[in-house]
């Protein structure tokens, strides 16, 4: 008879990486959505803030590949231009427009999402590691952190997309994170992101992931915006948020960073019982 020597990990959780915008700080995830319409419209292409919404989580230049080739921005693009969306058209999108409207605004949509600093804190008095991932480019980052620090959020390892070989859903920048912060194995650590190619990129890396329904690009509207609508319509739209996360592999899913701790409680309770993400 043959026996298959297997281990498992009964540790507590040891590094929670979250994702930027809609998770920690931009409240609806705004600052890429915003410029991706107006990157469109500088070619005479107008695009839908859904248009603009739809493959959020990717890193920024597949973002604007993946708009191009919707369907419908994608006829919209032959029309106006007399040609199809080449690779070229991509490239020059994100150099000469993206990045500086992304630069020249992003600090306007930096404020912390309420309950950032208090789950951060409550995480580190358990003596947890913090992490996070961005599909912005290092240059948006820098002033990211710059923003975010002044508000007392400082995560202890980073990584953005421009750090890696490929960015979202691919694993990489969760296992810099790891690397960085020199933490292991996957079942220790806890990817958490608003936008279904986050949560992907923390499962391809072997991690929990939850998601956030509320604050992110899934609902795609800030606290002034959800405030003026009915209860009803809220609890719908966040509902259907909810279900795209959880279909898309997440562990669990939240309405916000505030929800986090007491599910890294209860992971760190089945961790116990040798479950494995």
């Amino acid at each position: 008879m043959d026996y298959v020597y297997r281990r498992t990990y009964k540790g507590p959780v040891k590094l929670v990486i979250f994702d930027w915008a809609g998770t920690t700080l931009d409240y609806g995830c705004y600052a890429p959505a915003v410029v991706f319409i107006e990157v469109f419209k500088r070619r005479g292409v107008e695009i839908t803030m859904e248009q603009a919404r739809r493959p959020m989580g990717l890193k920024k230049v597949d973002h604007i590949r993946a708009i191009s080739q919707q369907d419908e921005v994608a006829a919209l693009w032959e029309k106006v231009c007399g040609k199809a969306c080449t690779e070229a058209d991509v490239q020059d999108m994100f150099e000469k427009d993206f990045v500086p409207l992304q630069v020249a605004c992003i600090a306007d949509y930096t404020e912390l999402i309420p309950g950032t600093v208090e789950t951060v804190e409550e995480l580190r008095g358990r003596g947890i590691k913090i992490g996070s991932t961005s599909g912005y480019f290092t240059e948006a980052m820098e002033i990211n952190f710059r923003e975010a620090r002044k508000q007392g959020y400082v995560p202890d390892v980073n990584a953005c997309a421009s750090d890696v070989p490929a960015g979202r859903p691919e694993p990489w920048m969760v296992i810099s994170n790891m690397q960085q912060a020199r933490i292991f194995p996957p079942e220790a650590v806890v990817k958490i992101d608003d936008t279904k190619p986050g949560i992907a990129e923390g499962l391809n890396a072997g991690t929990w992931t939850i998601g956030l329904a509320k604050t992110g690009n899934e609902v795609g509207l800030n606290e002034k915006e959800l405030a003026a609508l009915p209860a009803e319509q809220v609890k719908r739209k966040v509902d259907q948020a909810a279900d795209g996360l959880a279909k898309t592999g997440a562990h669990y899913v939240v309405e916000s960073i505030s929800d986090v701790p007491p599910v890294i409680a209860e992971i760190e309770q089945r961790l116990k019982m040798g479950d494995r993400p």
